[in-house]
């Protein structure tokens, strides 16, 4: 993810904070501020939202390391303003697997409010409930405990994309398949989703944005596994384009900037030497082309990090790579013995999916009737 300072690695995996967490404890410290705290109060509050960070990135190793017993990969934990992600390659279909790794995280926030409150009964604090819920020396152990406590359970939540949908999902599929499991635990994250959303309306706005966060987190997830479904009976080379633009290395902005407008180019490979060595999007293209001559060569902004399928590669297991982001405009070399067969794009695999929806839809229409 662009815009993320790398702050360390442990265990193979590499924790960064993304540039716009710093728009939080600039707003605690202005909202502290207008409200009158004295400058130890500030401080207790940042304190306590970093140290509240730092139980969310042990929330997320939870996941990661639990998910590394059973040989899956995690790319990065990347901290944001609202919590933290763990990026793994590949998400467990296993249901134990599934449910263990998805526990984890939960499980860790649950383990740290359980010491926290055995170290403040054996330091026999007691929190000051004059100050309410800001922080200060008296009960900040008691207040990183409920944090902690809070976080377990909100994210025990049945729905997707909280870790409870995801546990929920895998309790079903130990007796329904992955997908039967995945449409259930969707339409229950949407239904609660709804729910936050109204009550929202009626008592906390900031209920609302839960709300649509939950709805869109479960139908993207079932989105996923519905087009893993239609894919699953075919590979690669069912779909596999075999016109596609190339461009060479030295090769300018400029004359790629043609073939766009006089073809239907959206994406070029960019070959040396009859081997493919990088992709070009339109949008990178585009982007390039508002700040850079239009004489530079395409190889000084060609994507060197691209994915290379083989025609023989299952179609759902695209939706199991993690290494890279996919979008649109992600063109794919498809590569057998070193020679060059054809191109997939997540276009082209999305209007597949729509084409193999409608004839899907048709025979059950047909057989129900």
């Amino acid at each position: 993810m662009q815009g993320c300072l790398t702050l360390g690695r442990y265990a193979g995996i590499k924790v960064s904070v993304h540039w716009t967490f710093l728009i939080l404890p600039l707003w605690i410290a202005a909202a502290g501020y207008y409200r009158g705290y004295t400058p130890d109060t500030v401080l207790w509050n940042l304190l306590l939202i970093f140290t509240v960070f730092g139980c969310v990135t042990l929330h997320e190793f939870g996941h990661a390391l639990t998910a590394k017993k059973f040989k899956f990969k995690t790319k990065d934990i990347i901290l944001l303003p609202i919590g933290g992600v763990a990026r793994m390659e590949m998400i467990p279909e296993n249901p134990r697997q599934e449910f263990l790794v998805a526990i984890a995280g939960p499980a860790v926030n649950f383990v740290i409010a359980a010491v926290l409150y055995t170290i403040t009964g054996i330091f026999d604090q007691k929190p000051v409930i004059t100050t309410g819920l800001v922080p200060s020396q008296e009960n900040f152990l008691y207040l990183l405990a409920l944090v902690n406590l809070f976080i377990g359970a909100f994210n025990l939540i049945p729905a997707f994309p909280m870790d409870g949908g995801r546990i929920l999902r895998a309790l079903l599929a130990y007796k329904l398949s992955r997908t039967t499991a995945t449409k259930i635990a969707s339409h229950i994250g949407q239904l609660i989703a709804v729910l936050f959303i109204f009550t929202g309306f009626l008592y906390n706005l900031f209920l609302i944005v839960i709300g649509v966060f939950i709805f869109l987190g479960a139908r993207s997830e079932w989105f996923v596994e519905h087009s893993r479904f239609i894919l699953r009976d075919y590979k690669v080379s069912d779909i596999l384009m075999h016109q596609f633009h190339q461009l060479g290395l030295e090769q300018t902005l400029e004359e790629a900037a043609a073939y766009i407008l006089n073809s239907s180019a959206r994406n070029f490979l960019i070959m040396e030497n009859n081997k493919v060595v990088g992709t070009l999007s339109r949008s990178e293209l585009t982007s390039a082309l508002s700040v850079m001559e239009s004489s530079t060569p395409v190889q000084d902004i060609m994507n060197q990090e691209f994915l290379i399928l083989d025609p023989d590669m299952p179609l759902t297991e695209i939706y199991n790579i993690r290494k890279q982001p996919l979008n649109a405009e992600t063109v794919m070399p498809v590569i057998q013995n070193d020679r060059l067969l054809g191109v997939l794009d997540i276009e082209n695999i999305s209007e597949f999916i729509k084409i193999r929806h409608a004839v899907l839809k048709k025979e059950n229409h047909l057989v129900s009737g």
